[in-house]
């Protein structure tokens, strides 16, 4: 069939549309695939990343998960459900978990945390209790298995008890975990019932895994942890570990008891029948932001008898303060734990559990600002110190007396170029003091015999959670440094805030050495001008952090010594009666003692020796 011209044009208009539609076709196809693959990219950016190192974990995790379904034979039912339960006294508020039969929080009623809530000496998820069992298709750990609880039972003494129980299907194999708390008390019991123990456990022990958080609760976090120890009673002595730096320690003697003490609190672990060992490692938290200051993780191993097939092991928990009175009742050297005195003042442990305590338990009885019972105590003390400090004054009234004496003494024995003879000055001020009845050491003396006293104190007012949350003048809590103001950064040696207490105990120990340096014997060296603001410089930086019960004693202190040495110096002291008696003991016959008679000999030697050195070398 021809075809017109007109046709022809016609296809080829035709022909030429469709290419034409093909290509925009085309070209809008492409560009709606790019704006999807934009949108999609935009979508996909806004989404969270996932960690593969995450997805790991969650993998491994869910992988442990179905070993312990497995392995856990008989004694798992996968229908039942954990549960939380709670029991409580009018102390504490202990939470337990149905998986693994554990306490998993333990709540002190009677404190307060640094933000006003109640303190838990026990929370969160690393807090474990958990051993080994073998189930008959491996082993499983108690913290992965569901225990069935009974009902609270109240018992015929007021205190109630709470049971968990896990058995196999087949009934000889069985576990019951009773925790009981009484009114009143810390501590809580564990009664620990196996069935069938030679089955379920091997080498005649089990391995208990107790793991324990201590969040922070005062308001400083580093100070907080320079008070924090790990503790225990090995083979039947106290112990402990400082607990500011990560470590690890093993103990392969019998352990009676395994705790964590922080500044006030402590949360611990006890046998009746004693652990045969135990391991354990804390890990510090360095970053002051944390909610904790350390976790601890022990391994302790308790023995079994091998013949055994059913076994009762008693355990116990503690959960609450440092408190010596309460510690001290439960007769396992416990009350140790409170730190009256350590190292080598480990003794003014006594002064403080017997004499100090005593009175501040007294006097709060009866006062109700604790400030003020500090005041008491203080003047206390310096009322039975009072006699030491006046021989010590009064040793240095009679060295004033002798000044011009010992002046000439110097002169006598300095040559033209102002060299002195510095052996053969000794002897003959040795000798005047003795003729005199001036002892050198007289004033040493009583200086020493009040370190104790000092240092029983600081320790005292440091430890004592007594003064936990008292509030006295501007200080809202004594047992935690004041703050009048908040510096926006942080001070080497200083720190980031400034303690009124701390000026007031710096400002009154400097007054005190600048007095006792105006009345030295021989002020003449150029260098002792600055010990007056030398040793109180060195106080500010470490004062500025101590607890404000322990700057106000200082304050009281300082002010009370400084008061006394004016009165007994001034109005006390009768420095005419004192030449009088020194010259009436240089008319006294002076009878030497062997061992003055022995270092005059020596010295006079001495001096023999260094004359003819001197003739040698000017030969």
């Amino acid at each position: 069939m021809g075809m017109d011209r007109n046709t022809i044009i016609g296809f080829l208009l035709i022909g030429a549309l469709l290419v034409g539609m093909l290509v925009i076709n085309n070209n809008s196809k492409q560009s709606f695939e790019k704006e999807q693959k934009r949108i999609a990219d935009s979508i996909a950016a806004t989404k969270p990343k996932v960690d593969s190192s995450l997805l790991k974990a969650d993998n491994q995790k869910a992988d442990s998960m179905k070993v312990a379904v497995q392995t856990a034979g008989a004694f798992q039912d996968t229908n039942v459900k954990a549960q939380m339960l709670t029991m409580e006294n009018d102390v504490m508020k202990i939470t337990f978990n149905t998986k693994g039969a554990q306490p998993q929080i333990a709540e002190l009623k009677k404190y307060k945390k640094y933000d006003s809530s109640n303190v838990l000496v026990q929370s969160g998820g690393f807090n474990k209790f958990t051993y080994q069992i073998n189930t008959g298709k491996g082993t499983a750990e108690t913290e992965n298995l569901i225990f069935t609880a009974m009902p609270v039972v109240i018992n015929a003494d007021k205190s109630q008890s709470i049971s968990f129980k896990m058995a196999d299907s087949s009934g000889e194999k069985e576990i019951i975990h009773t925790y009981t708390i009484r009114p009143g008390q810390y501590m809580m019991d564990l009664a620990l019932n196996i069935k069938g123990t030679k089955e379920l456990f091997t080498q005649n022990s089990i391995n208990i895994l107790w793991q324990s958080e201590a969040a922070q609760i005062e308001k400083d976090h580093k100070y907080e942890l320079t008070q924090s120890h790990i503790v225990y009673v090995k083979d039947g002595n106290y112990d402990f570990e400082n607990a500011f730096k990560t470590n690890n320690k093993t103990l392969d003697k019998p352990v009676s008891w395994l705790g964590v003490k922080q500044q006030f609190f402590i949360a611990a672990i006890v046998a009746k029948n004693k652990f045969e060992s135990a391991a354990f490692d804390w890990k510090v938290s360095s970053d002051t932001t944390s909610s904790y200051l350390l976790r601890t993780t022990a391994s302790l191993k308790v023995p079994l008898q091998p013949a055994a097939g059913n076994t009762l092991i008693p355990l116990q928990f503690y959960y609450g303060p440092s408190d010596y009175h309460v510690l001290k009742q439960y007769d396992n050297q416990m009350e140790a734990i409170v730190p009256y005195g350590t190292g080598i003042f480990s003794f003014v442990k006594y002064i403080n559990r017997y004499f100090l305590l005593p009175v501040f338990d007294f006097l709060q009885k009866h006062i109700a600002s604790m400030g003020i019972v500090i005041l008491l105590i203080t003047l206390l003390i310096r009322l039975i110190t009072s006699p030491i400090l006046y021989k010590s004054y009064l040793s240095g009234a009679k060295m004033k007396v002798l000044k011009p004496e010992v002046d000439a003494l110097k002169a006598k024995f300095t040559d033209k170029t102002g060299k002195m003879d510095q052996q053969a000055f000794s002897m003959e001020q040795m000798k005047l003091w003795k003729t005199a009845g001036v002892s050198p050491l007289g004033g040493c003396i009583p200086a020493i015999l009040q370190i104790p006293i000092f240092m029983s104190l600081y320790y005292f007012f440091q430890s004592n959670i007594g003064l936990r949350g008292k509030p006295f003048l501007w200080a809202t809590d004594l047992s935690a440094y004041d703050s009048i103001y908040k510096i926006p950064f942080d001070i080497p040696f200083y720190g980031d805030h400034v303690s009124l207490f701390t000026l007031t105990a710096v400002i009154t120990s400097m007054l005190i050495s600048i007095y006792s340096m105006s009345n030295m014997q021989d002020n003449s060296n150029p260098l002792m001008k600055y010990m007056p603001y030398i040793f109180p410089v060195l106080l500010l930086g470490v004062f500025n952090k101590l607890p404000s019960a322990l700057t106000w004693y200082y304050t009281i202190s300082n002010t009370i010594t400084l008061l006394l040495q004016i009165v007994i110096q001034k109005y006390v002291i009768n420095h005419e009666k004192i030449l009088a008696q020194i010259n009436e003991n240089r008319k006294k016959p002076q009878k030497k003692s062997k061992i003055a008679e022995r270092v005059e000999a020596m010295q006079q030697s001495q001096r023999k020796l260094q004359e003819m050195k001197n003739k040698t070398s000017k030969n």
